[in-house]
């Protein structure tokens, strides 16, 4: 079976909302795709899709070039965590284990060799519902590993993991995307993915807003920002705006600049007497990458400023 997950224009309503409106992408063998959005993008929808739990009303969703629901044996095919809270609370992990397993006929040894995987073997016979949510989460990512599939579909892995625990995380999906899966990772944590995905699927009120390599997005949101260290902010601002440029202030002493040259801010600032420590090329982080991307498809936003206050006179 092809190590590949495949959408191709779903579309989905519930009663009057949009959910999915045209939703298309590939995951591909060999990388990890994070799959990001605001709440109400469509995320778990598309995923519940792929999975066989809804239905759409148009298009497809294909793993291994075949619909979930068709495959026998579907966890020798696609690993999913969707919710690491739906276990039965009062079973041992190790029997959640044995009994998923059991569905799909694979034996004893493979239960034990996932949760050696996992880092769960010392406590792998302790009831579930006295598993913490970082431990939940690692008996999910056992439970989707049973298999042995090529394909991996994971929703917030990290959540609920320690430091120590995230680390691990991110190392162990590098190496199962290493080994030639295809791994899809829902997540909100863009500094994760920044350290662990080569590929991102960014969405937004139901379709695809991007498309592309982590290292494509943030060059692309870093091209013409230049990053200035300057103890006279306000001094700085104030030049700069007059010779045209765009000014923020993202940090301490430290702004962000874009829409004059590197040669052309040290000019301004000079000519103005303003003393400055640092003139660079901005790199982007993926969270500043991302929140550009989707600044017009977040569904709710938090008022600020004067607006903030009109409300809550209200």
């Amino acid at each position: 079976m092809d190590a590949i997950i495949e959408v191709d224009g779903l579309r989905k309503r519930f009663g009057p909302t949009v959910a999915l409106d045209g939703m298309s992408f590939t995951v591909r063998p060999g990388h990890v795709t994070g799959f990001v959005g605001p709440n109400g993008a469509g995320k778990s929808t598309t995923l519940r899709v792929i999975l066989g739990l809804d239905a759409a009303d148009e298009g497809s969703a294909l793993v291994g070039g075949r619909p979930y629901r068709s495959l026998r044996f579907p966890l020798r095919h696609v690993g999913a965590l969707l919710d690491a809270a739906a276990l039965q609370p009062s079973r041992t992990a190790r029997d959640h284990l044995l009994w998923l397993a059991h569905s799909q006929g694979l034996g004893v040894k493979r239960v034990d060799e996932v949760a050696e995987q996992v880092g769960l073997r010392e406590v792998i016979r302790r009831k579930a519902g006295g598993y913490s949510l970082g431990m939940r989460q690692r008996l999910g990512i056992a439970a989707a590993l049973l298999g042995d599939p090529p394909v991996l579909m994971l929703d917030e892995p990290s959540n609920g993991l320690d430091p120590e625990g995230i680390v691990w995380m991110r190392g162990f999906l590098r190496s199962l995307a290493a080994e030639g899966r295809a791994v899809l990772v829902s997540s909100h944590l863009m500094s994760e993915l920044e350290d662990t995905a080569g590929h991102l699927v960014v969405v937004g009120r139901g379709r695809v807003v991007a498309d592309t390599s982590v290292a494509d997005l943030i060059e692309a949101a870093s091209r013409d920002r230049v990053t200035l260290r300057t103890s006279a902010e306000s001094e700085a601002m104030t030049a700069l705006a007059h010779a045209g440029a765009d000014v923020a202030a993202t940090g301490r002493d430290t702004l962000t600049v874009s829409g004059l040259a590197a040669e052309r801010i040290v000019a301004v600032l000079s000519e103005n007497a303003v003393p400055f420590s640092e003139v660079s090329a901005h790199r982007a982080t993926l969270e500043e990458a991302y929140m550009d991307l989707t600044r017009d498809a977040v569904e709710f936003r938090a008022a600020t400023g004067a607006a903030a206050g009109r409300e809550a006179a209200r």
